[in-house]
């Protein structure tokens, strides 16, 4: 039983976290691109672009959390039993998308925000502000693939 609960303990630290520090990192770009749009309506489009950028970690989050439960087989029905190793192992390969997704969603969600600005001045920075804040996916989409292989390495 202790197994289990350390399993689902990872994913959902896999699932909230990130999902958390995305929703920070979208509130950011939502209050820095309000005066924008107050001002010129028709850069709403170019605002969402950047405010949709900080979501993805939450995605990531959810997908890592939904593969430790398709290992469990919650959805199927009756869980699989798993040792106390074996789900310490689940938990701690969730770690790397529940940390690094929630503080790289902050992150990017201030790099996004501080590109509204940019937009602002300069309509046709929109590739660089976009390209700015795609640097830090990058850390998110490293921690989602060593979630994944990780996940996929615990023998159950």
């Amino acid at each position: 039983m202790e197994g289990i609960v350390l399993a689902l303990l990872g994913a959902a630290l896999a699932v909230a976290l990130p999902g958390v520090g995305s929703a920070i990192g979208v509130g950011l770009v939502g209050e820095a691109s309000t005066g924008l749009v107050t001002e010129q309506p028709e850069r709403f489009g170019q605002t969402l672009l950047l405010q949709a950028i900080p979501g993805t970690q939450g995605i990531y989050g959810l997908l890592s959390g939904f593969l430790i439960m398709i290992q469990l087989n919650v959805f199927g029905g009756e869980m699989i039993a798993v040792t106390v190793s074996q789900g310490l192992q689940l938990f701690m390969a969730a770690l790397p998308i529940a940390i690094v997704g929630f503080l790289s969603a902050i992150a990017q969600g201030k790099t996004a925000a501080a590109g509204i600005s940019l937009v602002a001045k300069r309509q046709e920075a929109l590739g660089q502000a976009v390209t700015y804040a795609a640097m830090v996916e990058t850390y998110a989409v490293l921690a989602l693939l060593a979630t994944l292989l990780l996940v996929r390495g615990v023998a159950i």
